[in-house]
């Protein structure tokens, strides 16, 4: 269960970095884009990659994983979008201007682009993350688990009172704080 927990942590502070590398390839107003208050992570990836490898191996032929990898990641994708909709009412992505999407949450493009990156990440990626998770003592991981937990419970706090993802850092947190207690003293 560790090692599991550790490969979607990992993968989650990996996509965060992805995250941050195409906002800058791409120029996108969108720099700070991550889905914890105070931790760098995209949950999304996590989430994804660990099906992909509870599904498939790096025995399994590059194409077989792209494919499966695409689907599995486009699915997690949905669902994942769906949740954030649902319980917190934001949307971290959207699609709706690539040509395919399906109500801007999921579109060919990155479904192509989920799967070549999920087969890299199975073939040469995750031999050197799993024997990383190996030497990762139970202490550190029970520490990581504690850390994620509590910042679950800011993030959520944060977006079921915001409902907007800018509010997602510490800044944003800080000025509404002093705000809040600015009107209370009034």
């Amino acid at each position: 269960m560790a090692r599991w927990f550790l490969y979607v942590f990992f993968y989650s502070l990996a996509g965060c970095a992805l995250e941050k590398l195409y906002a800058r390839a791409t120029h996108s107003s969108r720099q700070i884009r991550k889905c914890f208050l105070l931790l760098p992570l995209c949950p999304v990836y996590g989430l994804a990659m660990a099906t992909v490898l509870a599904v498939a191996g790096p025995a399994d032929g590059f194409l077989r994983l792209a494919l499966v990898g695409g689907l599995i990641c486009t699915g997690v994708e949905y669902l994942v979008h769906l949740f954030y909709e649902a319980v917190f009412g934001v949307c971290f992505w959207d699609y709706s201007l690539l040509r395919g999407h399906v109500q801007g949450r999921i579109c060919p493009r990155f479904a192509l682009i989920w799967g070549v990156l999920s087969a890299i990440a199975v073939r040469w990626v995750h031999p050197a993350v799993a024997a990383i998770a190996e030497q990762i003592p139970p202490e550190l991981v029970f520490l990581l688990w504690v850390v994620l937990a509590a910042d679950c419970v800011l993030t959520a706090e944060v977006l079921l009172h915001s409902r907007d993802t800018q509010q997602l850092t510490l800044r944003a947190v800080l000025a509404q704080t002093r705000a809040s207690s600015q009107s209370e003293m009034s």
